[in-house]
């Protein structure tokens, strides 16, 4: 009966078929927590026993000198005019060991965790998005990498050291016109041959584009397709996708073009080759690896999903709330800090919980790499929405500074990130493809506790392991009906996170609730929609945005934890969790409503209606969003502790540094000012902004000299900060006319 089966599920292809990539892609990296949620039944308890990590004293001392000295350094508005960074800034990046901050200390690195890659690359992003490219491309998606794990000795002991120093710059060569996303389509080819010298050779041919880094790196790691037409490699014919290293200047290979990226424009461009030769040797890992490369590209990609792209994106979030909640104490209308209104403190308290979620979920997926866990799911989740959020959060910000954020200049603290948010939605594989495609299409065949093996058994006609496997997926989604009905009717009661504080424990009860539901409604889509998932788009992604907040959610419980519970971080946690299940809701209703088939005309008839009626839960209330603003409103010690890492320039810089000293001196002086406005309600003083009245204050007695001089400080720190930038016309014009010229002079 089973072989029957098993031969009906194979000729009407009623799993997902896998091809060679994606099956390499599959069972590259592994399963972590997501692993939990796709099963529909989370031990919270063991997943709040995953590791929560921390900087190391040499890796913090890292954060707080260095890197802070390159930020106080950095002139972010002229290198954003001039789009280049200044030779004495990539001197002192090379002389502290900013390119080589993965790298073994054998070979002249730092060899710093992932959380601190992380954590640098966090830091950096949100001050210049042209001197972030610089840390990010050598610490991720450079040859380092790759060379470490799959180098040979000769090329380790050659690169590394060079890599590490910043003597070799490198880029990493795999977008075409034809291939984006879908990256095993690449058509970039190396033919091998025979040269006159007896040596094995590879002559390339190729173009690329949207290559960070391309216009001024002299090192590309390439990936290519090689074909053999004399088996010299003794891999057949069609040897595969490898990576090849080539050095700038080689005949054939024009590099130094740019692409405009928008925003800030960090170094972009193509790459051309024309019967480019290199020896076979300069295939990463040498010959024996040729072929290897769709794996590495895997596990690379995975890495910049998991690592730079979050850390960015996070960075981004946690620097527009920062300024946002700055800014609103700052800025004065109507008689009153514009923080204080509800339609301004409404984005300012989703900015500061989304902070704290997603600075959460960046410590929490770094500390896993670190402890050898590479979780493609996860890293996909982690790269689409984190970056959607920063989109979300750049807006938001713009909305609170208004003419602030939108007239450019030094002074400008959001402009820059708001216009460059766009890139980091479409790199390393765009959003959409990453949502529709990828969390859900990869994981629930990859994180299933099933799925994979069936299609494997099918696959190869295991009648042994198909019965085996079927069975137990059987027994798992009658057990998921079982489970899910019964969360539903005790709205996740009987859920258990035993180690968790009780003032969160609701959270795991509805987690465990959605967990179940979405369990359950994986199988659902495996048995019923099948094969047909790949181009059901609209339906895998609402699978992953559950999938996505009950991750996120999760690791703000985590760092929640990890942090020692601490009451003050209270309201952001009830504010993330709240709104992480508001979007799960919101996730279900889009699956219910749009599923296929007669399953799908019951749910939407009557499954819909119960969901709604008995509801995940719903957006955050005004009263906690406005709890969660007054902490990014205030400066205490919780402020210094949620906003440390961020980069705070020197209280006299222009942006950040002048906006964050008037919101210190300000908040120093708020309760000087509660006292001039009570003497304004006696009488005693008269109408008007209570900071402008300081001197009949003084003559009053209702301040003090040393109280007059703060309150005078924070006035005039105030209305220096809500200044914008002017120029005169030759100023205005000068970049104008800069340009102009060097189009003549290119022209001519």
């Amino acid at each position: 009966m089973f072989a029957k089966l098993m031969h009906w599920m194979q000729t009407n292809q009623v799993l997902p078929a896998i091809s060679d990539t994606e099956r390499q892609a599959l069972e590259a990296g592994d399963v972590w927590i997501d692993g939990e949620f796709f099963g529909g039944k989370p031990d919270f308890d063991r997943m709040l026993a995953a590791s929560y990590h921390r900087l190391s004293d040499e890796e913090q001392a890292f954060m707080d000198g260095p890197v802070a000295e390159l930020l106080n350094r950095a002139d972010a508005y002229a290198i954003a005019q001039t789009r280049e960074l200044p030779k004495p800034i990539l001197d002192f990046m090379a002389e502290q060991g900013f390119f080589s901050l993965l790298i073994p200390k054998e070979f002249g690195g730092k060899d710093f965790s992932t959380l601190a890659r992380s954590a640098v690359m966090a830091k950096v992003t949100p001050v210049s998005g042209i001197l972030s490219a610089y840390v990010v491309i050598p610490n991720t998606l450079g040859a380092a990498e790759l060379l470490i794990d799959y180098g040979t000795d000769e090329q380790k002991a050659h690169y590394l050291p060079r890599l590490a120093k910043g003597e070799y710059l490198p880029c990493f060569g795999l977008t075409e016109p034809t291939a984006g996303s879908d990256a095993a389509s690449i058509k970039a080819e190396a033919v091998a041959f025979k040269g006159d010298d007896g040596q094995v050779k590879l002559r390339l041919n190729f173009r690329k584009r949207y290559i960070t880094l391309g216009p001024v790196a002299n090192l590309i790691s390439l990936a290519c397709r090689i074909h053999d037409p004399g088996n010299l490699l003794g891999k057949g014919e069609d040897a595969g996708i490898s990576v090849v290293l080539l050095h700038t200047g080689m005949p054939g290979l024009k590099t130094g073009d740019r692409h405009e990226p928008i925003g800030e424009a960090f170094p972009n461009g193509p790459l051309e080759g024309t019967d480019v030769e290199v020896p076979a040797s300069q295939i990463i890992g040498g010959v024996e690896r040729a072929g290897d490369g769709w794996r590495m590209l895997m596990e690379q990609l995975a890495g910049g999903r998991m690592v730079s792209l979050p850390a960015t994106a996070v960075g981004g979030i946690r620097g527009a709330a920062a300024a946002a909640g700055a800014y609103s104490m700052v800025r004065q209308q109507f008689g009153l800090q514009i923080g204080r209104m509800e339609g301004v403190a409404a984005p300012i308290g989703k900015l500061a919980s989304l902070a704290y979620m997603t600075e959460g979920a960046r410590v929490f997926g770094c500390s896993a790499i670190d402890d050898g866990i590479h979780p493609p799911v996860v890293s996909g989740v982690m790269k689409a929405y984190t970056t959607e959020l920063a989109r979300e959060a750049a807006t938001d910000a713009m909305d609170v500074l208004s003419g602030a954020g939108v007239m450019q200049g030094p002074n400008n603290v959001i402009g820059r990130g708001y216009c460059s948010a766009p890139v980091a939605i479409t790199v390393e594989g765009a959003n959409i493809m990453t949502r529709t495609l990828m969390v859900f299409g990869q994981g629930a065949t990859r994180c299933h506790p099933y799925a994979l093996n069936v299609v494997k058994a099918v696959e190869s006609s295991d009648a042994t392991s198909f019965r085996k496997n079927l069975l137990g997926w059987m027994r798992h989604f009658f057990a998921g009906i079982g489970r899910t009905w019964w969360h539903g009717l005790t709205r996740g009661w009987t859920v258990r996170a035993n180690g968790a504080a009780r003032p969160t424990r609701r959270y795991y009860r509805k987690l465990g609730w959605a967990a179940a539901r979405f369990g359950l409604f994986t199988d659902l889509a495996m048995f019923f929609v099948g094969g047909k998932l790949k181009v059901k788009g609209n339906l895998t992604g609402r699978y992953a945005d559950v999938l996505a907040w009950m991750l996120l959610g999760f690791s703000a419980l985590r760092r929640f934890e990890a942090e020692g519970r601490r009451a003050e971080d209270l309201p952001l946690v009830h504010y993330s969790l709240q709104l992480a299940l508001a979007k799960m809701q919101a996730g279900f209703e889009g699956i219910y409503a749009n599923f296929p088939g007669p399953l799908g005309a019951v749910l939407r008839v009557v499954g819909l209606p119960l969901l709604r009626l008995n509801s995940l839960g719903r957006l955050p209330s005004d009263d906690l969003g406005n709890k969660a603003a007054v902490i990014a409103q205030k400066w205490d010690a919780q402020t210094e502790r949620l906003l440390a890492d961020i980069h705070l320039p020197d209280t006299d810089a222009p942006g950040h540094g002048r906006l964050m000293r008037a919101f210190r001196l300000v908040c120093d002086a708020e309760p000087l000012i509660t006292k001039l406005k009570a003497a304004q309600k006696a009488g005693t003083l008269p109408a008007g902004e209570p900071d402008s009245l300081v001197a009949e204050a003084r003559t009053a007695g209702v301040l003090s000299n040393e109280e007059a001089a703060r309150v005078t400080a924070a006035r005039e720190a105030r209305l220096a900060a809500i200044e914008v930038d002017v120029f005169s016309a030759e100023e205005f014009f000068a970049n104008a006319a800069s340009a102009a010229e060097t189009s003549r002079q290119a022209a001519a």
